[in-house]
Order: C-alpha cells, then sequence, then structure tokens
C-alpha cells in the first residue's frame, strides 16, 4: 500500500537523478562559478525526466518541484550568511529556514514540468516546443506572487551576447532564448544517442519512457525529434534556428548615444564599513571618512582622466598639441559639475532630523561646490515611520532632491503589504515611497535603484521614460557576505543597463563597484571589500528609448496568454473525450 502510494508520488530514482543534475548544471551556470553556457543545457534533464513521468502530472510536478528546490537552494545559500554571524542563528537553523524557502519557491519549476506532462499527453511532439513558452510563463508568474525573480535563467547570460534580446523584451525574453538552446541541445543530445545505440546494436533503455516498455510500438516525444534516419531534418533545422538567433543578436546590440551636452562627473565612494560597525566608532567618523574619500578621489583621478580623453582624441598629434589640449581639458573638468555619490550605508543617515548632519554636508558641498547623494532615513509625513531615501543636497549646501525607495526588500525592510500586521520584518519597517524622482546631475538626468530595486526593469524603465540619461544604483551587500551574492546582484545592474540603453554607475559600501555601459560591459571595476573610489563622466542621452521601455513585458505577457490558451486546450479536449 505504501509502496503504491509512494510510486504514485514521487518519481523512479533515474528521473530524480536527472532533475538533480539539471539543477546543479544551472547552479553551475550562476555566478561565483560563471560558466553560463551550461544554461544551455541544464533544462534537458528535467524535461527528459519529465517526458519520462508524462502519464503522471503528479509526479511530473514532483520532479519538476525537486529540481527547482535544489536550484534555489544552491544558488541563494548566501542567504544563511546574515542570520548565522548577525542574528545568532545556529547554522542548522539558517540552513533548514533556507530550505523552507526553496521548497516555496521550487513550485514554480515544479509548475512548469507538470504544465509540459499535461501539454504532451494532449498535443505529443508538439508540447516540448511550448516549454520555453512555458517555463517564461511560470517565471513571471513567480515575480508576480513573489514580488521578485532573482535568479531567473536569463541572469546566467549577464556576459554573453544573449543580452542582444534584453533591450526587446527585457531578462525574461533572454530566458525564452536560454529555453529555445535547451530544445537545440534536447534534439541532437537525443539524435546522438539514437544514433550511438542503433550502430552498437543496444538497446537504449535510457531514454525510453516506462510507457514504451510497456506498448512497444508506441513512440516517445524523443524517438519522433530525431529517429536517426537519413531523412531527419530536426538538427538542421534547429541548428539554422540557433544560427539565425546569434546573427539577429549580434545585429540588434544597442549603442548609446550621447548628445552634445556638457560632461559632468561622478564620484563613486566604496568605504568598505563592516556591518558591525566596529571600525568606525561614531557616525561622526563614518560620515568624515566618506568625506576624505571624495576629496581625494577627483584630485587622484584628474590626471588620469585627462590622459584617456587625449589619447583618444589626438592620435598621433604633435606634443605641443597634446599638452596644450591636456590644459585645456583640466581646466575645464575642475569647472565641471560634480557629485559625490555615497552607497547604501549600515549606517543610515538622517538628513532631516539631525541638523548637526545637515550643517555639516551642506558645508562640505558649498566648500567644495559639489553635489551630493547620500542615503538617509526620511521621515513619512503621513505616518510614523521613514523612507529609505536617496538625498542630494546640491552645491549651495540645500537639499535639491529625494528619491524614497519604492521597491522594499520583502521582509527585510517591509513585510509585503498584504502580510502587514500578521507577520513581522526582520530587520526594518519603512514606508512605501510613491514617486519616481528623477535627480539632477549637471545637464544630465538621473533615475536611482536603490540596493534591491536593481532587479526590477519596471523601475529603470520607468525612470528612462521619463527622462533618465543615466541610472545610478546605490546598494550594500556587506549583509551578506563575500558570497556570490555580489556578482548575482550585478548580472541585475547589467541587465537594467542593456534592456534601457543606459548606463549604469554602481555605487556600493563594500563591493560591486563598477561602471556599466549600455553593452552591459562592466568597466572600471573596484575590488571588494576595500576602500575605494572611482571617477565616471556623464553626459545627456539622444532620448531614445528601446522597445522594452516603451512596452516592457510585453513577451512575458504573450508567454502567460499562450501558456493559459494551451491548458484551455487541453480542458476542453479533455471534455471532449469523456463525452
Amino acid at each position: 500500500m505504501l509502496a503504491r502510494l509512494f510510486s504514485r508520488v514521487f518519481p523512479t530514482w533515474q528521473n530524480a537523478l536527472l532533475a538533480v543534475l539539471g539543477a546543479v548544471l544551472l547552479i553551475l551556470a550562476f555566478p561565483d562559478f560563471d560558466w553560463w553556457f551550461l544554461a544551455w543545457f541544464a533544462l534537458v534533464p528535467l524535461m527528459w525526466a519529465v517526458e519520462r513521468e508524462k502519464e503522471s502530472t503528479l509526479r511530473s510536478f514532483v520532479t519538476g518541484w525537486l529540481f527547482g528546490t535544489v536550484f534555489f537552494f544552491g544558488t541563494c545559500w548566501w542567504l544563511t550568511f546574515a542570520p548565522i554571524n548577525y542574528a545568532g542563528f545556529p547554522w542548522w537553523l539558517a540552513y533548514f529556514l533556507l530550505l523552507c524557502v526553496c521548497l516555496v519557491v521550487g513550485l514554480f519549476p515544479a509548475m512548469f514540468a507538470g504544465i509540459l506532462s499535461i501539454l504532451h499527453r494532449r498535443f505529443g511532439l508538439s508540447a516540448i516546443f511550448a516549454a520555453p513558452i512555458v517555463w517564461v510563463f511560470t517565471e513571471f508568474l513567480r515575480y508576480w506572487l513573489t514580488g521578485n525573480n532573482w535568479n531567473a535563467i536569463g541572469y546566467s547570460q549577464s556576459s554573453n551576447s544573449a543580452l542582444g534580446w534584453a533591450p526587446i523584451g527585457g531578462v525574461l525574453l533572454v530566458s525564452f532564448v536560454v529555453g529555445f538552446y535547451n530544445l537545440v541541445a534536447l534534439a541532437f543530445v537525443l539524435n546522438a544517442v539514437d544514433f550511438v545505440s542503433k550502430r552498437l546494436g543496444l538497446s537504449n533503455k535510457f531514454v525510453e519512457s516506462p510507457l514504451e516498455e510497456k506498448q512497444g510500438d508506441e513512440s516517445t516525444m524523443f524517438r519522433e525529434i530525431g529517429d536517426g534516419t537519413d531523412d531527419d531534418l530536426s538538427p538542421f533545422l534547429v541548428g539554422g534556428l540557433l544560427a539565425v538567433s546569434i546573427i539577429y543578436m549580434w545585429m540588434t546590440t544597442p549603442n548609446y548615444s550621447p548628445s552634445d551636452g556638457a560632461e559632468s562627473f561622478v564620484v563613486a565612494v566604496q568605504p568598505n564599513v563592516p556591518m558591525d560597525g566596529s571600525t568606525f566608532k561614531s557616525l561622526d567618523s563614518l560620515r568624515d571618512r566618506h568625506v576624505e574619500l571624495s576629496n581625494d578621489a577627483f584630485t587622484a583621478n584628474l590626471e588620469r582622466m585627462v590622459q584617456q580623453k587625449v589619447d583618444a582624441d589626438t592620435g598621433g598629434e604633435s606634443r605641443g598639441t597634446h599638452d596644450e589640449y591636456s590644459a585645456i581639458l583640466r581646466s575645464r573638468y575642475a569647472k565641471a559639475p560634480k557629485l559625490d555619490d555615497f552607497p547604501e550605508s549600515p549606517l543610515n543617515f538622517a538628513n532631516n532630523i539631525d541638523r548637526e548632519f545637515q550643517h555639516f554636508i551642506g558645508d562640505f558641498a558649498r566648500r567644495n561646490s559639489v553635489s551630493v547623494l547620500f542615503n538617509s532615513a526620511e521621515p513619512d509625513a503621513g505616518t510614523t515611520k521613514y523612507f529609505n531615501s536617496a538625498v542630494m543636497v546640491g552645491p549651495d549646501g540645500k537639499e535639491a532632491a529625494q528619491y524614497d525607495k519604492i521597491y522594499l526588500l520583502p521582509f527585510g525592510e517591509a513585510v509585503p503589504r498584504p502580510l502587514e500586521g500578521i507577520l513581522p520584518g526582520f530587520v526594518g519597517n519603512f514606508a512605501y515611497g510613491r514617486e519616481y524622482d528623477i535627480l539632477p546631475v549637471g545637464d544630465a538626468k538621473a533615475g536611482v535603484m536603490i540596493c534591491f530595486e536593481s532587479h526590477f526593469g519596471a523601475l529603470s524603465r520607468e525612470y528612462v521614460r521619463n527622462g533618465a540619461d543615466v541610472l545610478i544604483e546605490m546598494t550594500n551587500d556587506g549583509y551578506l557576505g563575500p558570497t556570490p551574492v555580489l556578482r548575482q546582484h550585478l548580472a541585475n545592474a547589467v541587465f537594467r543597463a542593456v534592456e534601457t540603453n543606459r548606463p549604469v554607475l554602481r555605487v556600493t559600501n563594500v563591493g560591486i563597484t563598477a561602471y556599466i555601459n549600455e553593452r552591459g560591459q562592466v568597466l572600471d571595476e573596484a575590488p571588494s571589500y576595500q576602500e575605494a573610489t572611482r571617477v565616471w563622466s556623464v553626459s545627456k542621452s539622444d532620448g531614445s528609448q528601446t522597445f522594452y521601455v516603451k512596452y516592457g513585458d510585453w513577451f512575458a505577457w504573450l508567454c502567460t496568454i499562450v501558456t493559459i490558451g494551451l491548458l484551455g486546450a487541453c480542458i476542453l479536449r479533455r471534455k471532449q473525450d469523456e463525452a
């Protein structure tokens, strides 16, 4: 009885092993491993296992659940760092709680596997070609139900040409492309397996489903994809589609087009403030160190910036021209608008209520003729709560702009609205921001993303639609230690740059501070867990907008509609069969 129940719920050990194998491959595709090409094959074992379990939606669902749980646990284990090191949790409790979370988010790959099983039973061969569409649907659903889509499969491609699709449909279109590559891999693998088994006269039991063993002549999906015959065109079909997709990505990679407006300079400060505050005995010393780093940064980088510009513009011209141009640039840069940018800090400043800090930062801005952008806890006039804000003080020493964080970290900064009053937060209880405020940087305009917000394409889209020429990310990943979160978070910012065709200036507490250009190239990266400064120039853009900026997640909505339509067709056909 128990054995029968077990067999009805759980996949065979071979198919469970296939699910785990796929999850491990996908883990290795993400930072810090960065073997991004493995994502092109990672779904193959899962789809193979689902096909073998296709006669049971429940077993397919559990197979996908196993895949999802292992994947999220393997890519998000760093979530245990803060509870263990700062909250004093026993390591086993921290990992147990993480496992519980992974079991929840693992339901979305489980949904993918279950839907694929339903479709395959109704549509046969054709169903497998819906796999990338269904995968995008489940990732999109995860975003809407949980408030985030961390480690969507598309993010594994932050350092290769697949980024070329992001300006069209965002990270979820890249997820689709990765799913398509898995179909290509599936076809070639199965053709190879079938070819070898036939030439060697072997019984190809591993690729046969349990149903095939019972029904003998009934072909599985895999034998239909490639039967090893001379007229089988599937390798040529998928190979041609792969070639076309790569060429298209190369041709559609965007170019950032600055206008002829004057340059401004952003001084990025990476102060490396430890999370326990042990280096800085007081808030005074903390802010003093920020200012010291800012003062030194521009002077130290001035000659480097001048030399780079001279070398780029003068080429092989005479030394006299070279020196003359250097002097002109040096004078122009010294007079250009400057913004000192501090990161999100573990010790928030409080500009509105700390009068002494107001005087300090205002005096610094006036004396140096700079604007200052910093993280601050600002009161919400309508409640007793505070905003997690980015505040800009202008060269006159007065507040010039303020942006209040809209996308708060669930349970870290705020309890999701449906659960307010039911569950507690763990770090803060901030108010949600309401306005997409644009900040001035000389002639240019900047949209600010505070930490977790770089995960949301909707925010960066809205900024660019409102006229942003550049995106600034202020973040602090120090709570999670020197773990893969640093580069996983960086991958988010890479996609925001490519999706919007705008540079992202990433300013962090402990790393990774870097300039990300519109092609997604990570430039001028500062070493992590060290004090560092960087100076970057920004200009007004030509105002052009990508397809994604204009139309958002249109592709994800299309995949949602198609998936629901296919499931509806399955239900309708079942009713017809029963009738």
